[in-house]
């Protein structure tokens, strides 16, 4: 029988690996129990155990910006004021990421294009926004750029001014002091019954844009898939608006123009200048990051395939569009992802400029209750939950468009 011998698992490098993670795992843990157990010591000494309860209680503090669809008041429970600043959080992160595409896009396409001027001011942007800390940025469109806008009361800046017969006026587009107001639609009483012929619109588009594939691939003539389905969802939905404007005997929306009343402004959507600011700032740097990202995909693109394109005689900007740019996203799809979590969780720093989002509504809560690690581990849920749903889709878009090796 031969001899076992114990020493030889130290020279096997599949048990050294599989040991050392075993061993890492096992000291986080013993760490992590330690900390667990001193803070609930700690907390038990003071009376001051885990109790989510609070998010029941009165809120006590007013909200600036509050959702038309939220019902929010001083009496609302504590989980009402989360859900405000959840709402502010979303609706700044996902406009925010829509501009700072936009811009990155834009600039980071000016940055490699053959026109030097261009080039040169592009450059400037990316490299002068890259340098400047971003919370010195939000403070400097709050109160350099927003706050001293002309008040309402003296000449602020309007497009479309009408004066009334009450000596009041109304405008298009109206920018003062107090942010920004512009004519919107909102819902009539026609507006549950279209868009209910909104739904069958998607399903037809839905419905369209599978057959188109499935056409597609039996002939073996791939079509456009997409603008195809837009297409039939926006004929849908301009003849369900005619059709129930006739049937309900008004539009399904109806436009709102602001007006000026008593020194307020009525009617129309308004947009405060805490978020247009941090709206402006977070796109505005964000963008600048992006450029570089957009730039860098654009550059790996090789110059047979830009010089195949032109000997085809393609334009720049069909080059760019069928050429160039389907290449690039291979590259530019994974950092972009970062610039997108970045993006949200740098709103935290709205707290500087008083616009009332989640870290901020928090903060208020945590300073009227005491609750400090229910409301932590609260907002680390919630941008944790941000992260992950991000990095899931952004990832599943990345596998869509890598190539396929055969």
């Amino acid at each position: 029988m031969e001899h076992w011998d114990w020493r030889s698992f130290w020279r096997d490098e599949r048990f050294l690996r599989v040991f050392g993670q075993i061993l890492f795992l096992l000291v986080v843990f013993l760490v992590g129990r330690f900390l667990f157990l001193n803070m609930y010591s700690a907390l038990e000494q003071r009376g001051l155990l885990p109790d989510f309860s609070f998010l029941n209680t009165a809120a006590g503090f007013h909200i600036g910006e509050v959702p038309s669809f939220i019902e929010y008041s001083g009496d609302s429970p504590n989980k009402m004021a989360f859900l405000v600043g959840l709402w502010n959080t979303l609706r700044v992160s996902f406009i925010g990421i829509l501009l700072a595409t936009l811009v990155g896009v834009i600039v980071g396409t000016a940055r490699v294009l053959p026109n030097p001027l261009t080039r040169l001011l592009a450059t400037g942007y990316v490299e002068f926004l890259r340098n400047v800390p971003l919370l010195v940025l939000l403070v400097f469109w709050y109160r350099g750029v927003f706050i001293v806008l002309p008040k309402l009361k003296e000449t602020p800046l309007v497009m479309g001014k009408t004066m009334l017969p009450d000596g009041q006026w109304q405008a298009w587009f109206i920018l003062s002091n107090r942010g920004m107001a512009m004519a919107w639609a909102v819902p009539t009483e026609a507006w549950p019954l279209y868009k209910t012929w909104l739904w069958a619109a998607l399903a037809v588009a839905v419905a369209v844009y599978l057959a188109v594939r499935y056409y597609g691939r039996k002939t073996g003539r791939m079509y456009l898939a997409f603008p195809w389905a837009l297409l039939a969802f926006v004929l849908v939905a301009v003849v369900g608006w005619f059709v129930v404007q006739s049937a309900a005997g008004q539009a399904p929306l109806a436009l709102t123009v602001p007006r000026l009343k008593k020194r307020l402004i009525k009617g129309g959507i308004k947009l405060t200048p805490e978020f247009l600011a941090l709206l402006s700032g977070l796109v505005l740097y964000t963008g600048a990051y992006i450029a570089e990202v957009v730039r860098a995909g654009l550059q790996s693109v090789t110059k047979g395939q830009i010089e195949a394109a032109r000997a085809l005689g393609l334009t720049t900007y069909q080059m760019l569009r069928l050429v160039v740019f389907p290449q690039a996203l291979r590259v530019i799809v994974p950092p972009l992802t970062s610039q997108y979590l970045n993006l949200t969780k740098n709103s935290t720093l709205a707290v500087a400029i008083g616009y009332p989002d989640l870290f901020n509504v928090a903060g208020t809560i945590f300073n009227q209750t005491g609750r400090s690690i229910e409301v932590i581990l609260i907002i680390m849920g919630v941008y944790l939950s941000f992260s992950l749903l991000t990095s899931l889709f952004m990832n599943w878009y990345n596998r869509r468009i890598q190539f396929v090796e055969r």
